[in-house]
């Protein structure tokens, strides 16, 4: 008995544990690279392996860990990370299992889709990006982070930087939309927001930026479908939001599902390595997405051994559900198809991670009840996500000035997503309570108090299909289906429409038609939501449309019979304060588009920063033209152009200026612009600078986003925003996949979003 007594307590030494007040006490180790070392020599291969298989946990229930599949797994060391556990207690226990049960006592890794907030959840990425604030989003992700440790969870599977070019693709909602220089400048925020300066901290998270690569861009805008594109476009437009990534010191990364030059990004080295590793210096570990290396069997790429080895080579570490790691490394490895170094090589990162963020002075550092109690979904939190929200909402037209709306007489609140609290936090919520979400009907109420009364319907529901319905409202986010006719929930909206002075129409998608595997071939409002719509403009009531979406969607026949339209994205927990204080004036909206909303889905994919053909449109009309690139049904233009959004002011843009209209290499210039604030409110405007590069070596872009700023201005007041231009802002990957900038003429655009027209030059000389 003594024996066994000296024997744990000399295992606890070596590892640095103190089984005695786990969450407050820490002891001091070696330094890393000395003690992983150590570690890893004592590791059996079966161990090894084992700390690359990241299996989900299945609904592990308090007090019933140590009798789950999943149990016995820890115990014998053949788990290195758990995903989708939720809640201290049963993290806690879990960890109890690896840091007192298993030979070595590795702690485990607890990851969740953290996606846009934890309890506290914030607009859906696509929205947030639509504030152009990075230390809102910043901010977010900081909150995000602080409730999920608080929480036992000490890695997020974010941020998603795809660029994507085509709101088919349901996932575009969880990105920030089709720029890549904006994207970059998310995904450094984000990242900085998840890790800060010390993943040691317990109120830090390790950050996963994901999916790399391309993912974006499938064929058809179809979910996990084909990418094929050519390097040139890679590097310019799709690979710098994950390299900005890396560059902010982003802890992991997650492989995509899609294919890269005919090999999955699973499977495939030249991306993993030599991109990732060799060019980009990526010293974190990589994960694949959720059964992604089994899913190469079906690629085409050989049985699961195959394509075990086949990640495991191509530089993958860890294997997310798949088991291909766990149940093959071995066999692999007798075969000779994969080496000991690789396997080591892989384990040593994953215990760097585990290493970094403290888990080897205290396993339990993430286990504090505390402030699980006291940190999670807090006033000051709610009260932070409810500012962000309106920041991310879109005013898209505003006809008459209609908004904002008069705290006084009677306003009817119609359409299925009016009180539809379930679906205010959009998709990838996945640690939201839903019942404690702010409907837009319980956000009007709060907002105007007793100085206006609220009447509401339903009016339709989301579709004529239920079929269609159940498919758009998952994972709990039902909007409970009225069982009444089409004519009966009607006559009950046109009823109280018929009170009121005006009439707030709640429309659009709800919060699982967008999202993962939620792609879309008709990018318009329901029917059933259109024909409400008509009915109720026919009432001669002034209508407000409040348009919930997670993609850009066609909306020509709302722009031109509705009065106004606020595009609200999926904002949140707070979502329905938040859009009742925009509608109501306590807020000036002052998001602007991400992504471009197109005329007809025949259009995309459609983007701002496309490249000339050499037969461009002539006319700026949109008038046909035979033997021009042009439609014949449809204009070339979108509906909303990127970085466009409305303000209940206006701003003047006036006295642009460059310092000096030719650079050399090591110079820089300013460009100034002033912008007056012309209207009757105080106001935020994003001045938004674009670059023409108007010969290169290779085809460039008409305009591309190189500068941003985010700006209050009081009415009546003049503010003059100053950009600085050096040669890195005119840099572009060439032919020969080489960053550089070439001498020659320059185009500078200033304005409110990417139809800019304000101009100067200049010229790089050497």
């Amino acid at each position: 008995m003594k024996i066994k007594l000296i024997i744990l307590l000399l295992g606890f030494s070596l590892f640095g544990y103190s089984q005695k007040k786990t969450a407050k006490k820490t002891v001091k180790i070696k330094p890393k690279t000395e003690f992983v070392s150590e570690l890893l020599s004592k590791m059996t291969l079966e161990e090894k392996i084992g700390q690359l298989n990241l299996p989900t946990s299945g609904d592990i229930t308090t007090g019933a860990a140590n009798s789950s599949n999943v149990a016995k797994n820890i115990e014998e060391g053949k788990v290195g990370g758990l995903f989708n556990i939720k809640s201290v207690q049963k993290i806690k226990e879990v960890q109890k299992i690896a840091v007192e049960k298993s030979r070595l006592k590795i702690p485990l890794l607890f990851g969740m889709d953290v996606i846009h907030g934890y309890e506290t959840t914030f607009p859906i990425p696509l929205g947030l990006s639509c504030t152009w604030d990075m230390k809102l989003i910043e901010r977010s992700a900081q909150i995000a982070a602080q409730e999920a440790s608080a929480d036992g969870i000490n890695w997020t599977f974010s941020p998603m930087v795809d660029i994507s070019r085509d709101p088919r693709w349901g996932r575009v909602s969880e990105g920030s939309g089709e720029d890549p220089f904006l994207g970059s400048q998310i995904a450094k925020a984000m990242v900085h927001g998840y890790q800060q300066d010390d993943l040691s901290k317990n109120n830090t998270i390790l950050s996963c930026v994901k999916h790399f690569a391309l993912y974006g861009a499938p064929e058809a805008g179809r979910d996990y479908n084909t990418v094929d594109m050519s390097r040139i476009k890679m590097y310019n437009d799709y690979f710098p939001p994950y390299k900005a990534a890396v560059d902010a010191g982003v802890g992991s990364v997650m492989a995509s599902f899609n294919e890269i030059d005919g090999i999955p990004a699973t499977g495939n080295k030249w991306l993993m390595t030599d991109v990732l590793r060799k060019q980009w210096g990526f010293k974190g570990f990589v994960v694949t997405d959720f059964t992604g290396i089994p899913e190469m069997i079906e690629h085409g790429m050989g049985d699961l051994q195959t394509v075990s080895a086949l990640a495991l080579n191509a530089g993958v570490e860890m294997d997310m559900v798949g088991e291909g790691f766990l149940t093959t490394l071995k066999k692999s490895l007798d075969e000779k198809k994969v080496s000991i170094e690789q396997i080591d090589n892989a384990v040593r990162l994953i215990l760097n991670a585990k290493y970094d963020l403290g888990l080897f002075q205290d396993p339990y550092k993430y286990c504090d009840e505390k402030r699980a109690k006291t940190e999670i979904f807090t006033n000051s939190n709610r009260a932070e996500a409810r500012k962000i929200a309106a920041q991310s909402l879109v005013l898209l037209k505003n006809q008459n000035q209609l908004l904002p709306l008069k705290k006084s007489g009677t306003v009817a609140v119609i359409g299925p997503l009016a009180d539809a609290k379930e679906n205010m936090a959009g998709t990838w919520s996945v640690a939201t309570n839903m019942q404690k979400s702010i409907s837009l009907v319980a956000g009007i109420n709060e907002v105007v108090g007793n100085s206006t009364k609220v009447l509401y319907a339903k009016g339709s529901n989301l579709d004529y299909d239920a079929a269609f319905e159940e498919k758009a409202t998952m994972f709990g986010k039902t909007l409970h289906r009225d069982s009444r006719t089409k004519e009966e929930l009607l006559a009950e909206a046109l009823k109280i429409a018929s009170q009121s002075d005006v009439i707030i129409a709640a429309l659009g998608e709800s919060a699982e038609m967008s999202g993962e595997s939620s792609s879309r071939t008709n990018l318009e409002i329901p029917q059933a939501q259109k024909d409400l719509l008509q009915e109720l403009l026919k009432t001669g009531k002034p209508v407000v449309l409040v348009l919930f979406t997670g993609r850009p969607l066609v909306l020509v026949q709302e722009n031109e019979t509705v009065p106004a339209i606020l595009n609200t994205w999926f904002a949140g927990s707070e979502a329905g304060s938040a859009i009742a204080d925009v509608l109501f004036g306590n807020e000036n909206p002052s998001g602007k588009l991400t992504a471009t909303f197109p005329r007809s889905v025949g259009q995309v994919p459609i983007y701002y920063n496309q490249k000339n053909t050499g037969r461009p449109l002539g006319n700026k009309e949109g008038k046909f033209e035979k033997f021009r690139s042009n439609y014949i049904d449809e204009r070339n233009e979108p509906l909303f152009p990127f970085g466009f959004g409305l303000s209940y002011t206006t701003f003047d843009y006036s006295n642009l200026k460059i310092s000096s209209d030719k650079m050399n290499f090591n110079e820089k210039v300013n460009v100034t612009v002033d912008v007056t604030n012309t209207g009757n409110y105080d106001g935020k405007e994003v001045v938004q600078l674009y670059i023409r590069d108007l010969v290169g070596s290779v085809t460039r872009p008409i305009k591309e986003l190189k500068g941003f700023q985010k700006i209050a201005v009081k009415k009546g007041e003049k503010q003059t925003v100053t950009f600085e231009i050096s040669v890195e802002e005119l840099k572009f990957y060439n032919s020969d996949l080489q960053f550089i900038a070439e001498p020659g003429a320059f185009q500078i655009f200033v304005g409110t979003d990417s139809n800019a027209e304000k101009k100067v030059s200049l010229e790089l000389i050497k």
